[in-house]
Formats: C-alpha cells, sequence, structure tokens
C-alpha cells in the first residue's frame, strides 16, 4: 500500500494505516493545506470539484468538500467530470482554484487530489512544497460558524467544454460531419462515457461505446498502453471502424487504433494532432523529455521551434508559455492545445485529430504512415528505500560521460541517434526508464543494457 505527498498532490491506495495510505486522516490534511494555501494567497474563497468514476471517488469527494467548507471556502462540485472540465470549470466560474479526484492511469485502489490554481491550471512546484510544508505545520486556521464555506452541485459543464471545443476554428464538425466516420471509443468505465462519446455524436460520428458503465470497475489497466487495448482493437475490426479511441479514468490522456486494428502510438497522439495545428497556426512546440522527438522532427519541417521540458504537466505548460508554443503536451497521449487552455485535454486532442483526419481525406493508417516511426520502450524498476537514486544516477552519467546528456530532469543520455531517459517517477515509487529508437530490438537492447548498468550499480560493482 502506498501514500505519495508530491508538489503534484497527494495519491495513495484506499484503506489501511494513516500516512501509508489516503486515509480520511491524509485526505483531510492535505485538502485544509491547500485550502490554507488559498487563503494565504488571498484568492477568491471558492473551489471546483470534480472527480473520475472510480469506486473511492464520491467517498474522498464528500470528505474533500466538507474540509473545504470548514475552512470558510465554498465548494462548485461538478461529480463527475473529467480533469480537464474541471480546469476549464475554474476558469468559467473565476474560482480561486480547483482539485480535481482521480488517480489518473492508476488501477481503481488507487485515488488523488490534483490541486489546480486560479487559473485552473495544475500548482507550481513552488505552491506546491508550500502545500506540503503547510501540510506539516501547525499554521492551518478553520472556520467559524458564521463562516463556513457554501456548497452548490453544479451541472452541464462537460456539455459547456464540449460547446467551447466545436466553437475552435480549427475543429471543423461540418467537414468531420461529412464523412460519416464509424468510431469505437474505450470509455474505461469512467467518466469518457459522459464526455467523448457526446463530443463525437455532436461531431457527426456513429460511436460504439465500449466498457461504457460507469462504475470505476476498469475492464482492464486504465493506463492506455498497447497491451491494454485488446478488446478495442478486436472491437475496431469486428465493426469494420474507421478509428478507435481510448481515453485513461479522467479523459486527458489519448490513444488511437487505426482502421486496420493496429495501435496509432499513445506518442504519436501529439504528434498527429501537432501537425495539423502547425499547418495551420506556424509557431513552436513543446513536449517532456520522456517524449518521441518525432515530435521534434514534425516541428522543424513546419519551420517552428522545438523545445523539451522536465517531465510533469506544468512544466511543460510553464515552457510553453516562455516559448509561446502553439501546441505541446506530452508523449502519453496528453495534448496541451493554449487556443483552449493550458492543460491535457483529450476531448481537444479528438475534435483536432477528426478535422485532420477529415481535412486529409486519408485513413487513420494512412496518416500514422507519414510520420517518422521511432519506439519508445517504457520499463521501470521498483524504489526501495536503500537505494539512492542520486548516487545511481551520477554513476550512469560517468559512465556515459562521453555521450552529450541533459539533466534537468533526471539524467537522459542520447546515443547518436537514440536516447534513454532514467528519472523518478512523481506518482510511484519507481524510476522510469524510457528508451527511442528507430529500431525496435536497439531500443529493447538499450532498455536492458541501462536496467543491467542500474543492477551492478546497485551491487557495488564496477560498470
Amino acid at each position: 500500500m502506498t501514500l505519495i505527498k508530491s508538489i503534484s498532490g497527494t495519491r495513495g491506495t484506499i484503506g489501511g494505516k494513516i500516512g501509508q495510505n489516503l486515509t480520511a486522516q491524509d485526505i483531510v490534511e492535505s485538502t485544509a493545506a491547500y485550502a490554507q494555501w488559498m487563503l494565504n494567497t488571498n484568492q477568491t474563497p471558492l473551489v471546483v470539484v470534480g472527480q473520475d468514476a472510480r469506486i473511492s471517488g464520491s467517498v474522498v469527494s464528500g470528505i474533500v468538500g466538507g474540509t473545504l467548507r470548514m475552512m470558510g471556502i465554498s465548494v462548485l462540485d461538478l461529480g463527475l467530470s473529467t480533469t480537464p472540465t474541471v480546469e476549464i470549470a475554474v476558469a468559467m466560474e473565476s474560482a480561486g482554484g480547483g482539485i480535481v479526484i482521480t488517480a489518473s492511469h492508476n488501477p481503481k485502489e488507487w485515488n488523488a487530489l490534483k490541486f489546480l490554481n486560479h487559473l485552473g491550471e495544475f500548482i507550481s512546484g513552488e505552491d506546491g512544497a508550500e502545500i506540503l510544508r503547510l501540510v506539516e505545520s501547525q499554521e492551518i486556521t478553520y472556520a467559524g460558524v458564521d463562516q463556513l464555506g457554501s456548497y452548490q452541485k453544479a451541472v452541464g459543464f462537460i456539455q459547456k467544454h464540449i460547446d467551447i471545443i466545436l466553437g475552435l476554428d480549427l475543429v471543423k464538425t461540418e467537414l468531420v460531419h461529412e464523412q460519416n466516420y464509424k468510431v469505437v471509443v474505450d470509455c474505461i468505465n469512467s467518466t469518457g462515457a459522459l464526455s467523448v462519446v457526446p463530443l463525437l455524436e455532436q461531431m457527426g460520428c456513429e460511436v460504439i461505446a465500449i466498457n461504457d458503465q460507469i462504475n470505476g470497475r476498469f475492464a482492464h489497466n486504465p493506463e492506455p498502453l498497447p497491451q491494454h487495448l485488446t478488446s478495442l482493437i478486436e472491437e475496431v475490426k469486428r465493426q469494420n471502424a474507421d478509428l478507435g479511441i481510448v481515453v485513461d479514468p479522467d479523459v486527458d490522456r489519448l490513444a488511437f487504433v487505426t482502421e486496420q486494428g493496429d495501435v496509432f502510438g499513445e506518442e504519436y497522439t501529439l504528434v498527429a494532432v501537432a501537425d495539423y495545428v502547425l499547418q495551420h497556426r506556424k509557431g513552436n512546440t513543446v513536449s517532456n523529455l520522456s517524449s518521441t522527438q518525432a515530435l521534434k522532427d514534425i516541428t522543424l519541417k513546419h519551420g517552428g521551434t522545438y523545445t523539451a521540458s522536465a517531465v510533469g504537466e506544468v512544466n511543460v505548460v510553464n515552457m510553453m508559455k516562455q516559448t509561446n508554443a502553439v501546441i505541446g503536451g506530452e508523449g502519453n497521449g496528453g495534448v496541451i492545445f493554449p487556443e483552449l487552455h493550458y492543460g491535457r485535454d483529450a476531448l481537444v486532442g479528438i475534435a483536432l485529430f477528426m478535422s485532420h483526419l477529415a481535412i486529409s481525406q486519408k485513413k487513420s493508417s494512412q496518416l500514422r504512415a507519414q510520420y517518422p516511426n521511432y519506439t519508445i520502450i517504457k520499463d521501470k524498476i521498483k524504489l526501495t528505500p536503500e537505494i539512492d537514486i542520486d548516487d545511481l544516477l551520477e554513476k550512469l552519467k560517468n559512465k556515459y560521460k562521453n555521450y552529450p546528456q541533459n539533466t534537468v530532469d533526471g539524467l537522459k543520455i542520447y546515443l547518436d541517434e537514440n536516447w534513454v531517459h532514467l528519472r523518478k517517477s512523481n506518482t510511484e515509487p519507481i524510476i522510469r526508464i524510457y528508451t527511442e529508437s528507430e529500431s525496435i530490438p536497439t531500443a529493447e537492447t538499450l532498455a536492458r543494457k541501462i536496467k543491467m548498468d542500474m543492477s551492478a550499480i546497485l551491487k557495488g560493482e564496477e560498470v
């Protein structure tokens, strides 16, 4: 069982002991610290709260809402929603912040609190550090009985989100409608059924939804990786569909399956959407250090500048603002389109991709074939208390000192046309290991080699 309190929020498994899992006390402490931070920074005392459909969501939401109100902060409760919808609602309602109750791609026993600022964007590292400090402090003051926050149940925000997307210049609803696309959507038993399905229907698509019972009992591992998409692939083939779509439980990550039943590749979600945007909006792009170099290739092709940021949505957003990027995101299927808002948003990613498909008059497999063909291997090792990750990375850095490196976030080593990136996860007790190459065997060999190097270092052997 696990509890992780970080600058990104509080995440853990439900049940167990205080301080070791996500218990009621841990939820209260983190929420109260967030509320105190809001009050200390003179934000509007209103917080938008929303949740994905995981089993513990309503219980956690009740604790969060009650704690906020006892801190003197009013609650606008969206109920079952998506992370990007909550982000947009914060800005629409001029709220002081937002809390999304979701553990994203983690299995059903996990849940988390994601904290947003008054812009509807993830809080900064500095603000996250202050909230962590407040958790450990004795500086939290609850409101008196006459100052308790109010509560309002909100409805219709997912449709408001969809309406804004359909109003974007680059979303070509009429052209998509003319194509009569048949699309299979894997809703992963969460709020994709409330958001992705109506979006596509309003764009004129015939939608076949699978795993659309909104019960949080995920039909498969909720991370949209190829090995988890077998049912979607089978249904695309069976229905002779034009496209398959899968999102994660909170609808900020997105992956496609082609009409042939092949995985489009979550790394290529952003690549394809960026290609479309850059055809109509000349400018720059950003993704994180663990994302495919195909985005850089596409950006240079369109005359823009590509920049890599540290991993984490807030880091990507900050870099996008610094470089005035017109599109950006993360290689895990996260698309950030600033014309809508600065947050990963599977719904706008879908709308832009469908527009790209309709304008190009190509099948999804043909679209995928026109992009550089890199392979990323995503691996990991579990972190144990005795592992000194800084020492481990320093020794790897020395071993590969003759190769270009980037240490902005962990260690990235550029090995000719290939690369390897190692970093400690912000959301799980693991070290992530990513390798990329144009050759699948090369990428796999790199991953094995790095893991062997790490194993030797941990055993105290020379490398």
